[in-house]
């Protein structure tokens, strides 16, 4: 993760702040850990999207600016004061109601407010017409106004970014006639910092690129690995995900597999059964559509995903027959395979966020780094370390039973 951060650096170039997004447990890797790696490599915020994941890092000892990005509810205005968490404003009444609240607390000098325009996702954020009156009125109420952003709908499409871009500068035009200064702007998240598309503004909020994943929609777009710039062949995927097996047996010709047995041998099959299903975020959709990694060889995984195994089907793997002892990997790279994101959001008809997102918190968390061990989940045994690899800091999701 470190390493993908210094690419990130170098891509958006000096001066330009970078602020990780860490919401829903840092895409399933683990918001409190992350967020104190992130932290240590001095990162110049985070950004979250609920008051709650804020309140849980500033408990868990993180001191970096954070900015919550989905609007708080107003009875929470206070306490985003109190802990120095900048909240979002958006549509004219929600935030009247929000500085209301923060007045009657008496803690709307202690408010930082950052601004979102509605520039065409369609999801939240001021119009930029109404940008001078919003900004005027949490000014009139003693807040702070932090700064100025928007989100992308489509990156990757070149008249529908543009237009965004035109709105987002016609709202910062518009605070300019007013006098009204904006202490800070950002508009690039993963693919637009990528892509180089959209100005760089102020700062940059990275979110899958963090943790070293390409965002799908640039390949959909049919956009090269190889046409995008040196710095996204510097990202690493930051998850793996391991399993030992708690069963191997053979199974004689006819013999099911799982639930409503979709599977059955159709010889002597040797079957493992790994300690991980739906209840760990591994779907039940990827049922006999998914493989698995042993000894660096693809192996298929058999019948329907129970909620806490799934089974692979390990007959043909050359060698000894596989034990208890051998280390399967359902997310990640072993020897010279891999089974990235992408495929699996592809098997799943989805997109890579949700596949690290859906990672469930029974599963064991192992944070790494060059130097030693960086952190680790409540969760964590001391027994485990992380098995994969990354010019940075990694993570593993191993089996809750098994240790890696």
């Amino acid at each position: 993760m470190v390493g993908n951060l210094a690419a990130i650096r170098h891509r958006v170039g000096p001066g330009v702040g970078v602020l990780p997004v860490v919401k829903a447990e840092a895409y399933g890797h683990g918001m409190g850990p992350v967020a104190a790696i992130l932290e240590a490599a001095g990162v110049d915020g985070l950004a979250v999207a609920t008051l709650d994941e804020a309140i849980a890092l500033r408990d868990g000892g993180i001191t970096t600016p954070i900015l919550v990005m989905y609007p708080i509810p107003p009875d929470g205005a206070s306490e985003a004061a109190r802990r120095s968490i900048t909240v979002v404003g958006g549509e004219a009444g929600a935030v009247r109601a929000l500085l209301a609240a923060a007045s009657s607390a008496g803690a709307a000098g202690k408010l930082s407010v950052e601004l979102e325009i509605e520039t065409g996702l369609g999801r939240g954020g001021a119009m930029p017409e109404a940008v001078v009156e919003v900004v005027r009125s949490i000014l009139a109420a003693g807040s702070r106004l932090t700064g100025l952003w928007s989100h992308l709908q489509e990156a990757e499409v070149a008249d529908i970014t543009a237009d965004q871009v035109a709105r987002f500068e016609e709202a910062l035009s518009n605070l300019s006639t007013a006098r009204i200064e904006v202490p800070r702007r950002h508009l690039a998240a993963s693919a637009a910092i990528l892509l180089g598309n959209v100005p760089r503004y102020d700062a940059v909020r990275p979110g899958l690129i963090t943790y070293g994943l390409i965002p799908d929609e640039l390949g959909a777009a049919g956009i090269d690995l190889g046409d995008l710039p040196p710095e996204a062949r510097d990202l690493r995927p930051v998850m793996s995900l391991h399993a030992r097996p708690v069963r191997v047996a053979d199974l004689p010709a006819g013999h099911g597999v799982s639930y409503g047995p979709s599977w059955r041998a159709s010889r002597t099959s040797r079957v493992a059964t790994l300690p991980l299903g739906y209840g760990d975020g591994w779907p039940r959709s990827l049922s006999n559509r998914a493989e698995a990694l042993v000894r660096g060889r693809r192996v298929p995984l058999v019948g329907n995903v129970a909620m806490d195994g799934v089974m692979a089907d390990v007959t043909d793997v050359p060698g000894p027959p596989v034990t208890l002892a051998d280390e399967f990997v359902l997310l990640g790279r072993q020897g010279a395979a891999e089974i990235p994101a992408g495929e699996l959001a592809q098997l799943r008809t989805t997109n890579s966020w949700e596949v690290v997102t859906a990672m469930s918190g029974r599963l064991t968390r192992v944070y790494d780094a060059p130097a030693g061990l960086a952190g680790t989940s409540p969760h964590v045994s001391s027994e485990e370390r992380w098995l994969g690899s990354n010019s940075g800091t990694g993570t593993s999701a191993t089996s809750r039973s098994t240790p890696s």
